[in-house]
């Protein structure tokens, strides 16, 4: 499957497209801090948030997790702009990749999400930006890509690419009947075998260099 050639590449934000752990530790954080909970560090964040907020937050908080719901979005509104930066090597990938049709699936607020896209410049780059809470369900269901391939005009197959960091990210490609692409080694989440990915790349660096040679 390796030599497959893409007819539309979707990809996920944190972590895959951008570093944004700061501003989120610090949103859960004055989260915890209002429930007398121990707060995270980044390290912590990056390995254990996987799913939305709305499918994560009533395990974490209970009856009251919409109050913790509204303090997380408070703060991270204020500071996330700030403390979102782009991967090692992506913006030479979104740049080889403008031969395709490009989009974006994200288990973040779509709202959050397209004013970082716009921040960093990126929503040029993106014919769908679909965050959660925009379709039926959120990732691993396979509503959010369904969602950007209508946006894009086109059908889950094979050909379309969706490239994430987490088994997660594998698991709602899978779901969605497209190409399920890990990038990194998923260390954070148990390894690339745990993943089980149809397609690895190591890095950024070498998507970009696969994207180049494809679109010869």
């Amino acid at each position: 499957m390796d030599g497959t050639q893409p007819s539309v590449l979707l990809y996920d934000w944190d972590n895959t497209l951008v570093d944004g752990w700061i501003g989120i530790t610090a949103a859960l954080n004055a989260a915890f801090a209002a429930f007398g909970l121990t707060p995270w560090t980044v390290a912590d964040t990056r390995n254990r948030v996987r799913v939305s907020l709305k499918d994560s937050f009533p395990a974490m908080f209970g009856g009251e997790w919409e109050r913790a719901r509204d303090i997380f979005y408070e703060t991270f509104a204020a500071r996330h702009l700030e403390c979102v930066v782009p991967m090692p090597g992506v913006p030479d990938v979104l740049v080889a990749g403008a031969a395709w049709p490009q989009g974006v699936v994200s288990n973040k607020a779509g709202r959050f999400l397209r004013k970082e896209a716009a921040h960093l410049g990126w929503d040029r780059f993106f014919g769908a930006v679909v965050g959660a809470g925009d379709a039926a369900h959120d990732k691993p269901d396979a509503a959010p890509i369904h969602l950007a391939l209508k946006q894009l005009g086109r059908t889950a197959d094979p050909s379309v690419w969706y490239m994430g960091d987490t088994a997660l990210d594998m698991q709602a490609a899978r779901a969605a009947g497209v190409t399920a692409i890990l990038i990194g080694d998923a260390s954070h989440d148990e390894g690339v075998e745990h993943a089980a990915p149809h397609i690895h790349f190591h890095s950024a660096h070498d998507l970009r260099i696969r994207l180049n040679s494809l679109a010869r």
